[in-house]
């Protein structure tokens, strides 16, 4: 039996399945299910003083990592990722961990660089620090700039990006005018410092906050597959001929790094190329200590750092934008298609009132002038042509609806052997963006002995269709941004039975047995149609289909006949 993992319960809410629709059919609601909730998720429920030791200790981590060919022995670097945690910490927990912005250089000093500066000098360095970011994040979180902190466009990461900029441009030049006033640095060092604070600063909210943002926001970022191990693997490549092949042509064979970081972009959007940025910057640290030989312009490389991470990322959210606008049309397109078909169902219901209600009405006279003939004492022969015609209306009546029924019984001359394996590729890639947009992985587990089914191909894949639409539906009527599906096949006997599992809600106790229970829309707009629908074309093509309540998630199982090898 095949389960889906479940990603955390909370019992004391309930949420219904939403009514879905493709444009194939209407989809069932179903039984009422236990929300989820994603595991990152319980940051955010954590009290606050848990976050705030959580990011001061992060914030110090970080900063004794990156403190590497600093400008002076001061924390002036060419890579500031605690800059980046402060971000995450403010546009996701709120303006009241604003105040440890301040904290946080000053415990960063203390602890990593124990105190560079006069005290003096120290407090107003950090107060600098704070205040020129806190500025930044208050007017980036005002609700006239409608930032969206999950970058869910490219405004969002266009916003970012100018506010870090101007932040880190007014903190980097406080900063060092600061260590020149203290007499720390001389006033020709007050350019070439102040670049490299920025450029580090920069590095640090382009690479980390975003990624941030995302991992917390979405709950995923980078998804496993053989092209993002190639990815991977390319990224290395490239990291390893800036630092190993020419010592003396880093920048010109740093270019070669885009090649991976765009590849990421295109194919996964922001949510990939976070992380590609990150793995890239991860490599140029690690090979900066690794060759300490090796003459490297830190802050050079740095800066086409920056502008690698700027264009993978602008890079990213555009390809995530034209691919979220393309579900937006395809929404439109099911939205229509539903229209459209609940248009033609008006038409029809119209057009069989119509139909029917003429010889029911001729049925109703008939009867009535057999009551009044019969009254009056009139002669049986009379009443008896008189009843003749009410029959016959009443059997008009009955032709209308058996010639509905047979306009819409499913048909059984599309039957032909088909394989199980096909029928499961091509409902999954029908699928593909649908899980793709609620963050739901899907994985096939097809026995390798299964032989041909005798199936309509289209009406089995409009099932498997249907059970994997309402399982998607259910995980993110919970308010999970991801979760996984499986789709398993074995025979058993003449059978093949194909089980659908879902990590999201699992059925109540008080749900009666599927087996003997009609499936029904549980919404006023749910017209009940999907899983009855479903489970008559199973059992039209010989089998069963039952839902059941594994440990944890969902999992519904029908069965479908193999197809008789024939003797000839």
């Amino acid at each position: 039996m095949l389960r889906g993992r479940p990603l955390g319960i909370h019992p004391q809410r309930r949420h219904t399945r939403n009514d879905a629709t493709t444009v194939h059919t209407t989809l069932p609601d179903a039984p009422m299910r236990r929300p989820v909730a994603m595991p990152l998720s319980k940051v955010f429920t954590l009290p606050w003083p848990a976050i705030a030791l959580g990011y001061l200790a992060g914030y110090v981590l970080l900063d004794w990592i990156s403190f590497i060919h600093p400008f002076a022995p001061f924390g002036i670097t060419p890579w500031n990722p605690p800059t980046g945690l402060s971000f995450v910490l403010v546009l996701l927990f709120g303006q009241r961990f604003i105040p440890l912005l301040f904290v946080a250089p000053l415990l960063a000093d203390l602890t990593v660089r124990h105190l560079p500066f006069p005290w003096v000098t120290e407090i107003m360095t950090a107060a600098a620090i704070g205040g020129g970011y806190a500025i930044g994040l208050a007017i980036l979180l005002q609700p006239a700039m409608r930032f969206n902190p999950i970058l869910a466009s490219m405004r969002d990461l266009v916003v970012l990006l100018a506010v870090a900029a101007a932040s880190a441009a007014a903190v980097s030049l406080a900063y060092v005018a600061l260590t020149v006033n203290a007499g720390l640095l001389t006033t020709a060092d007050l350019p070439a410092a102040v670049v490299h604070y920025w450029v580090g600063d920069m590095i640090g909210v382009a690479i980390l906050a975003p990624f941030g943002l995302i991992l917390l926001t979405r709950g995923r970022t980078l998804r496993v597959t053989v092209e993002t191990a190639v990815q991977v693997a390319a990224t290395l490549v490239a990291l390893a001929l800036v630092f190993v092949f020419a010592e003396r042509q880093h920048a010109q064979l740093f270019y070669l790094l885009f090649l991976p970081v765009i590849w990421m972009a295109v194919r996964g959007g922001l949510e990939t190329v976070t992380v590609g940025v990150l793995l890239t910057q991860l490599g140029l640290i690690v090979g900066v200590h690794l060759l300490p030989g090796v003459t490297i312009d830190v802050t050079g490389l740095q800066a086409l750092m920056l502008v690698l991470a700027m264009t993978g990322l602008i890079a990213g959210a555009l390809v995530t934008q034209i691919r979220r606008t393309e579900l937006q049309l395809r929404l439109h397109q099911d939205s229509l298609a539903r229209l459209a078909r609940l248009g033609s169902m008006g038409e029809l219901a119209t057009a069989i009132a119509h139909e029917i209600n003429q010889p029911l009405t001729a049925a109703g006279t008939y009867t009535r002038l057999v009551a009044e003939t019969l009254r009056d004492g009139a002669d049986h022969v009379a009443v008896g042509e008189i009843a003749e015609k009410a029959a016959a209306q009443v059997q008009r009546a009955a032709d209308v609806v058996r010639r509905l029924r047979a306009l819409i019984r499913l048909d059984q001359s599309g039957r032909a052997p088909t394989s199980v394996t096909r029928i499961v590729r091509e409902t999954l890639d029908l699928m593909h963006h649908a899980l793709d947009r609620h963050g739901v992985t899907a994985t096939a587990r097809l026995a390798d002995d299964l032989p041909p089914v005798m199936v309509d191909i289209l009406q089995i894949e409009q099932v498997l269709l249907n059970l994997i639409r309402n399982a998607v539906e259910a995980i993110e009527g919970t308010g999970a941004t991801h979760g996984s599906l499986g789709v398993s096949a074995v025979r058993t006997g003449d059978m093949v039975e194909i089980a659908v599992a879902d990590s999201g809600p699992g059925f109540p106790e008080d749900v009666p047995d599927p087996a003997g229970a009609s499936f029904g829309s549980a919404k006023p707009e749910g017209l009940g149609f999907g899983l009855s629908l479903c489970r008559s074309i199973v059992e039209q093509h010989g089998g069963r289909l039952t839902i059941e309540r594994p440990p944890s998630g969902a999992l519904v199982r029908f069965t479908i006949p193999v197809a008789k090898v024939s003797d000839e």
